[in-house]
């Protein structure tokens, strides 16, 4: 088993490299390819590695799946690719909510007051550019920092708990990579923003593995 998931990272990481290098070359074509399988690998290398599967995680490795097919035909189907990665993240939320078990007003206060303004910040950069999908990326950008609040308060709950730290990591990285794509199609386009989203989509998407990994382990 130790076998099967060390290719399977291996098989991640160059399926990782392949599509960075398309967004790099412009590749449309390696791109398609490449990008798709990015979760499929991470969810089969979840399913291997995890000692009990949580069906809700694989269930957001859908709905990130999906989202990532659909964005690369952004013209056509982003609000649909919106869509799914919101669902992504409402279900991420349930899985960390599951985790909770004693959440303090103040730290709910702190960790919202912290998400909330990097949240305003990135949409009054935006907001302008956004025409009719100014509501859809407004609920959209709520939602993921809602993801980094009860991620945050995870954290706050057993900071010695290491899977807590890299759902904590991997929650504020997803929220960095989307922030990049938001300033990328809404405010300035950029080659090095286009890299900047894959690398910590691809780090955040990994990070959360990790910590849905050992989460598994310790239960």
């Amino acid at each position: 088993m130790k076998l099967k998931i060390t290719l399977i990272s291996i098989l991640f990481l160059i399926v990782s490299l392949g599509d960075i290098y398309a967004v790099l070359s412009s590749n449309r074509g390696l791109e398609i390819v490449f990008k798709p399988l990015i979760i499929i690998v991470l969810a089969v290398l979840y399913i291997l590695h995890a000692k009990k599967v949580n069906i809700w995680y694989v269930l957001a490795l859908f709905f990130s799946f999906l989202g990532d097919f659909l964005l690369l035909f952004p013209h056509r189907f982003f609000v649909f690719g919106l869509l799914s990665f919101l669902i992504t993240h409402l279900i991420l939320i349930k899985i960390i909510l599951s985790f909770l078990s004693n959440i303090k007003k103040t730290t709910i206060f702190f960790s919202s007051l912290c998400y909330g303004t990097y949240f305003t910040i990135i949409f009054l950069r935006i907001k302008d550019s956004l025409g009719a999908l100014i509501i859809p990326v407004l609920i959209y950008g709520i939602v993921i920092s809602i993801m980094g609040i009860v991620s945050f308060l995870n954290f706050y709950e057993n900071k010695r708990a290491i899977e807590n730290i890299w759902l904590l990591v991997g929650a504020s990285v997803f929220i960095l990579s989307d922030s990049i794509l938001a300033i990328n199609k809404f405010y300035k386009s950029s080659m090095f923003f286009g890299v900047a989203i894959m690398i910590t989509y691809i780090i955040a998407q990994y990070i959360i593995y990790k910590g849905m990994v050992i989460k598994s382990e310790n239960k």
